[in-house]
């Protein structure tokens, strides 16, 4: 399935991101990983359905086994969600952080080789993972924004609001139960 950016006259180069079709993708992937880490953005705070997508973030990483990192002022959101295994840094540092080959990541236990990324700017996300593409060839990048990012090694194309949700629901349950 092809898919275009979301945002229009945006020329990603030849290489684009594999279209998620299945949230068992992210999974796998997540599952396959040594070390993974996800950045969330303070676009995750918008409000689903059933929550918000920080909640879901917070959950997939938790269950995955990630690292996870808060950008901009979200850190305060996630301490009062109870979560405390979570860093605070700014967007663009972690991004150069993981192009970083000497970097060990934030604990200390080695360099990541999957970053997952939601609810940053999409503009900001587009520019990072154009980074990552061409900088960190040791990383798998994913998006698991609502919007295309073709510059991300996978990501989920551009969807609806209530897709998007059954989505990350989708990946939060399927990781349930499988802590590394």
């Amino acid at each position: 399935m092809a898919a275009e950016p979301w945002q229009v006259a945006e020329i990603s180069g030849p290489v684009k991101a594999f279209v998620i079709q299945k949230p068992a993708v992210v999974v796998g992937m997540m599952r396959k990983a040594q070390r993974a880490v996800l950045v969330a953005g303070h676009l995750s705070l918008q409000r689903l359905k059933e929550g918000s997508a920080l909640d879901y973030a917070l959950d997939i990483a938790k269950f995955g086994g990630a690292d996870f990192v808060a950008t901009a002022h979200i850190i305060g959101e996630v301490k009062n969600r109870g979560y405390d295994n979570a860093y605070s840094m700014p967007a663009m540092d972690i991004a150069g952080r993981l192009q970083d080959a000497e970097w060990s990541g934030l604990d200390g236990k080695g360099r990541y080789d999957l970053a997952l990324f939601i609810g940053l700017p999409y503009y900001m996300a587009w520019t990072i993972l154009s980074g990552l593409k061409h900088r960190a060839t040791h990383l798998k990048t994913i998006s698991i924004d609502k919007y295309y990012q073709p510059h991300a090694t996978w990501s989920f194309p551009n969807l609806t609001e209530q897709a998007w949700e059954e989505n990350l629901k989708a990946v939060k349950e399927a990781l349930r139960g499988v802590r590394r």
